[in-house]
């Protein structure tokens, strides 16, 4: 079949997906044609071809609560909780669809799971998990975050570069039967059944009714890029877009070098905004590693007599030879990067849940100052953990 339609530049040929740039017709056009338009991250309207799976997509993900400890007691199922891109998987047996926790298409950044994942699974089925990259120090999020990008061939270069995978660790529909009002204990059943031998690049996550094993991952694979524990009652059937889960994420707690500070934005000179925190590396480089803004006004406007002395917007030391506050970045465009540069005399302790690549994904949490700890006892060393043998092991097809 091959339809033009030239006043919107839309092409429909078989089933090959034509991308349409920010068309608002996209939808319009596409009735009477067994095709449905979906915007990708970054704007572009894509036509995907009707699939046969009897749970359809659009599905929003089952969620997780986040709890303070483990849940112990009969019935419950734990799982590591994966730091990578939560994915719902349609395969009918000929197209396959990736579909974001947002439920937008995912298809287009990872060009190798849309060859490899119809040649591993077994047959048609639904599944959930997680999209990630493994590198030789754990997950590695921002090669993840680096697929986000419009030009196709940089797509494809990242994806031989640095292929990703495919965690699977629910399974809601195989062949015709929905299997979303089963017992997750069948669910999982039938996915560990599904995914027995099947090859790279889907993978089945590691789970254990233990949860003294599960507090032990817990402690020992934070290290390794992993977000804590996922906990799953056996008796659950999936809820859709409800938080049916618990979820136990790391804290992490690191002393850092206080490179630099910002103003309160509109109180410049009466309240400090943020410090800028630092560690250095084996060479003795200070890097900005992110930022903590968790004080109250009365404590903001203490730093401001605290901080006055230390103040040094040319000196040798600190922030300027590696990676420094106010540089340009994909994140930072558009933001106010002003600030103050301070001698990196202080430490203080912080709390921060992810780390993605060097750097803190979200603001830490001011703790303490630590006076006892000289400055460049605050290295990267800090953050270093080997990654454990299990989940190395969930990778050795």
């Amino acid at each position: 079949m091959l339809e033009r339609v030239e006043e919107h530049r839309l092409l429909l040929l078989g089933k090959t997906l034509i991308p349409i740039r920010k068309s608002p017709h996209a939808q319009h056009l596409t009735e009477g044609f067994p095709y449905q338009a979906a915007t990708s991250l970054d704007g572009v309207c894509t036509l995907i071809a009707d699939m046969n799976t009897p749970v359809t997509r659009g599905l929003e993900p089952m969620l997780a609560k986040l709890t303070p400890s483990i849940p112990a007691g009969e019935g419950w199922l734990y799982e590591p909780k994966w730091d990578g891109f939560r994915t719902i998987v349609f395969f009918d047996g000929t197209e396959l669809y990736l579909q974001s926790r947002d439920l937008k298409p995912l298809g287009r950044y990872f060009p190798e799971l849309e060859v490899g994942l119809p040649k591993a699974l077994p047959g048609p089925m639904v599944l959930d998990g997680e999209i990630v990259i493994m590198g030789p120090k754990g997950l590695d999020f921002d090669s993840l975050q680096m697929r986000i990008h419009p030009a196709k061939s940089r797509v494809r270069k990242l994806a031989a570069e640095t292929p990703a995978v495919f965690v699977a660790f629910d399974l809601l529909a195989v062949g015709d039967t929905d299997l979303r009002q089963e017992p997750f204990s069948e669910r999982r059943r039938r996915l560990e059944e599904a995914l027995s031998s099947a090859p790279s690049p889907v993978f089945l996550t590691p789970s254990t009714n233990d949860p003294a094993v599960a507090q032990d991952w817990f402690d020992r694979f934070e290290g390794a890029g992993f977000d804590g524990v996922v906990a799953k009652r056996l008796d659950q059937r999936y809820q859709p877009g409800v938080r049916a889960m618990a979820k136990i994420k790391h804290l992490r707690t690191v002393d850092c070098v206080v490179g630099g500070f910002r103003w309160n934005r509109g109180e410049e000179g009466r309240l400090v905004g943020s410090l800028l925190l630092g560690l250095y590396d084996s060479e003795g480089i200070l890097h900005l590693v992110g930022h903590t803004a968790s004080f109250k006004a009365d404590e903001k406007r203490a730093l401001v007599p605290l901080l006055k002395d230390y103040i040094d917007q040319s000196g040798p030391e600190g922030f300027g030879q590696g990676r420094t506050p106010g540089a340009p970045s994909r994140w930072s465009q558009g933001k106010d990067q002003d600030w103050v540069r301070l001698r990196p005399d202080l430490v203080c302790e912080v709390t921060f849940d992810y780390l993605q690549g060097q750097r803190f994904r979200h603001a830490s949490t001011f703790q303490r100052w630590r006076t006892d700890k000289p400055p460049h006892a605050c290295t990267f060393d800090q953050l270093e953990a080997p990654v454990p043998a299990e989940l190395m092991q969930v990778f050795e097809k």
